[in-house]
Order: C-alpha cells, then structure tokens, then sequence
C-alpha cells in the first residue's frame, strides 16, 4: 500500500462510507442472472452491513493489518477460516449472542461422521447460523473423496449445500464463514424456515441429509404455528417437524434438541416423541453434557468441552424416516415416554 497516495482522515471514511461499500453492494445486481457466483454473494454481505468504524485511526490500523494478510494458497485460506471460527466463537465468550450462531466443532464433527453424507447427495441445514454444520460437511466429503473429477466439484460447489437463516448478522455470518472454507457461492437463503407451510412441501424440496442445531427457547407467532400439524410456540419443535418432512425416505439426520424434550408432558412434546417413534427410524439420542462446570463436579472429562456460553443441556437425535410402526417399535415408545430407553446414551 502507498501511504503517500492513500485516503486518509475524512477521506478514508467517505471513501469507505459512500464509495467501496455501495459498490460491492450493486455487485448483487450486476450478478443479478446468476446468484451462484461469489460476486452475488458478496453484494448480499454489503447489503445487509454497514461500517461501524468511525474511527479514521482505529479504520487505517485495520486497514494496514488486512493488507499484510496472504490469500494467495489454499492453506492460507484454511488458517484464516479458523481464525474466523474463533472470532465467532469469542462472540460468545463476550455474552454476545455467540451461542445462537456457533456450535461447538467437537459436536458437529460427531452429528457429521454418523450422519455419513456421501458425494452427490444433497445436505440442508434449515437454521444455520454461521454455516458450521455445512462447512464441516464441506470437509468431510473431500476428505472422503480426495480424486475428485472436475464434475463432481462442481456438483460440490453449486448442488450439495443449502441452508436458511432468519436473522441478518447469522445469515451473513454464514456466507462469509463459508466462502472462507471454500464454498464459493453458499446456497444460503435469508428467509424464516418456520414461515413455510408443510403442506406445500413436494419431493424436489427434500434433502439426504439434514444436519442443524435449531434455537432453543423461542416462540412463534400463531400463523406461523398454523403452517404445522403439531401446534406449538416452541421454535425448536416447529424446526423438529420442519426437519422430518424435508428428510427424503432414504435419508438421514442429526440434530440437536433441547433436554426438556424428554420430560415435557404437554401434548406437543409427546405427539412428537411419538411421532420420531412411529413414524421415523429413530436411532439414537444422545445426551450431551452442559457447560464446563458440570464437568467438574462429576470429575469427568467430557465428551465435548464445552465454552462458558454453550448450549444448555442438549440431546443429538439421529435418525432415518418413514418405518413402519412393529411391535418393538411400539415397546420402545413406552420406554422413551418413561426417559428408560436403551437408545438413550449419555456422554458426559
């Protein structure tokens, strides 16, 4: 950079301000015939921020850091996709709301290896936040499949990975996190999952995999409650219905619900305990510890450590749809409704 001919002072910030950020932003509309491209991406992200940094100091030091950064090899990439992961994280650390957009990677990298996705087929994460579970479903396919053909990385780029998210710094957060581990142009859609009516669901609209951690504790609005069979305010509830009609026959999800999933005795908790029973191939549910301080009082290691901010108490349920309700089946649903399963593991 040649501080002599840089903008700086009041300039840098009109430059910033009314220059480079609303020309990013109108790369979105110039790209407008073919939103699969990073240059639609990218004027989705200006669109939806703006620069905080009114500081000419603080924005020039910045500035000059960024410029002593290197793009220029795939490793470079990787180190600052972490770096970013982290940043994310520390979101939360600082009470920030971080534990809404970041999944701890440990409990990602679980839900992915078991959930098995496999090259050509397509994976959705309907909440997703800051993209975790789909970047490391990224890695885990060319990990799997390291010589790849020319058209199956394209199948890897524009036709295996879709996401939805509501909120607009998670949705952007998302896209970023994604780009950086190398998914080029994220299918990525800033829109309320909940607002879709299940009814409207056709079979181009399922997916092999579903792999998500929904929110915990929200409410809806009742016409959004109208769009689902089992009514309730309950978000994660809704998302877990959403899930399980998205889910093509032959596939499989992981997701993470909250504990009191188990134990509620309201009727939408129990017809839909009943209906993963009756109605899915329920193979699991795993009870994830909570914070690190439980940790310490049973004096064991957990499986997955936690940061201060994580999620409260959780179960990872993993399953595959539509088989037909036998008499074991039926046996095991009055095991789940008293918490007694044998499918039912504890990892703390």
């Amino acid at each position: 950079m040649d501080h002599n001919t840089a903008p700086g002072g009041d300039d840098l910030l009109d430059f910033v301000n009314q220059k480079l950020f609303p020309y990013l932003h109108v790369l979105k509309d110039k790209a407008s015939d073919n939103p699969n491209t990073i240059e639609y991406k990218i004027g989705e992200i200006f669109g939806e921020i703006k620069n905080r940094i009114q500081s000419v100091y603080n924005l020039r030091e910045i500035i000059d850091h960024i410029d002593e950064l290197r793009f220029a090899s795939q490793t470079q990439k990787h180190e600052l996709s972490h770096l970013y992961e982290a940043k994310i994280k520390n979101m939360g650390n600082a009470g920030r709301n971080g534990g809404e957009y970041y999944t701890p990677r440990p409990l990602i990298r679980a839900i992915v290896t078991v959930t098995a996705p496999k090259l050509g087929e397509t994976i959705c994460d309907p909440a997703v936040g800051s993209g975790g579970f789909l970047c490391e479903s990224f890695d885990h396919l060319r990990a799997q499949n390291p010589q790849r053909t020319t058209a199956q990385d394209r199948t890897l780029q524009e036709r295996t990975f879709y996401g939805k998210e509501k909120k607009s710094l998670a949705y952007v957060i998302a896209i970023v996190n994604m780009i950086l581990h190398g998914i080029e142009a994220p299918n990525i859609i800033h829109t309320n999952t909940l607002a879709e009516n299940l009814a409207d669901v056709q079979e181009r609209d399922r997916f092999d995999n579903i792999v998500a951690n929904p929110p915990f504790g929200g409410k809806e609005r009742k016409e959004v409650q109208q769009n689902f069979p089992i009514r309730t305010g309950e978000t994660a509830f809704l998302f877990l219905q959403h899930f399980t009609k998205i889910l093509k026959a032959a596939g499989r999800a992981g997701v993470v619900i909250k504990n009191t999933f188990l134990s509620n005795t309201d009727n939408a908790s129990v017809s839909l305990r009943q209906k993963l029973l009756e109605k899915c191939n329920l193979h699991t549910v795993l009870d994830c510890p909570g914070a690190r301080s439980s940790a310490r009082r049973t004096r064991r290691k957990p499986a997955f450590d936690y940061p201060s901010f994580a999620l409260p108490r959780a179960f990872f349920l993993w399953w595959r749809p539509l088989r037909p309700c036998t008499s074991e089946s039926r046996g095991w649903l009055s095991r789940f409704r008293g918490f007694n399963s044998r499918h039912i593991f504890s990892v703390e």
